[in-house]
């Protein structure tokens, strides 16, 4: 009896395609991107300097720290997504990536004249910046989350950690066209600050909705 049920539930099963997961991944991430910077287009506006701001060095920071931290986020959620996958090489090099940008920015803070700390430490929209980056990283969390859902993590904590650290660092990806600020100190803090917030909204919807 039970080899024969066994059996009947095998008759229709369909092998998944071996890049099936990444597929899905890329789908939400995708779809989260798409509404993530048409949120950004029509709430804020791309700065206004963009093509000259490109010339620069901390505008090019700023794109590679973000978008850094977004694909080992990705990384890790790709692994995480799998049974017995822990996703902790990703996470420790995200880790990596911003010890290097704030000894970078605690370096371009000594080495300011101290009349220019303040500015490049605060610029002008240091109590907006954190929840401009939260907000855009909402479509991207809310993507990552149904995907999360449709797999198998067996660590709901790392799950969610890994999803939001995907969603918080895309988001300020696609925040830092508007942004106009120009301090290495500003980015490590206030930044970072908008995508720890995500992380941790991520990290508790993990540990609530990701158990089997």
């Amino acid at each position: 009896m039970t080899a024969e049920l066994i059996e009947r539930l095998a008759q229709d099963l369909k092998p998944v395609p071996a890049n099936a997961l990444l597929r899905m991944l890329g789908i939400a991430t995708a779809f989260g991107l798409v509404a993530s910077t048409t949120a950004m287009m029509l709430w804020l506006g791309l700065r206004p300097d963009l093509f000259e701001a490109a010339g620069t060095p901390i505008f090019w920071i700023k794109f590679g720290y973000t978008l850094a931290l977004g694909c080992c986020g990705a990384w890790a959620a790709s692994r995480i997504a799998r049974p017995g996958e822990s996703g902790r090489l990703p996470l420790a090099i995200g880790c990596l990536v911003v010890l290097a940008v704030a000894i970078a920015a605690g370096i371009s803070y000594v080495t300011a004249p101290p009349q220019e700390r303040h500015a490049i430490v605060m610029g002008s929209s240091a109590l907006v910046c954190p929840h401009y980056v939260i907000a855009l990283s909402m479509p991207l969390l809310i993507a990552a989350i149904v995907f999360m859902r449709r797999m198998a993590p067996t660590n709901p904590t790392l799950a969610g950690l890994s999803v939001g650290l995907m969603a918080g660092a895309l988001g300020a990806w696609v925040y830092s066209f508007h942004c106009t600020e120009a301090g290495l100190p500003f980015l490590t803090l206030w930044y970072s600050l908008g995508i720890a917030a995500v992380v941790l909204v991520g990290t508790v919807v993990g540990r609530l909705f990701f158990r089997w």
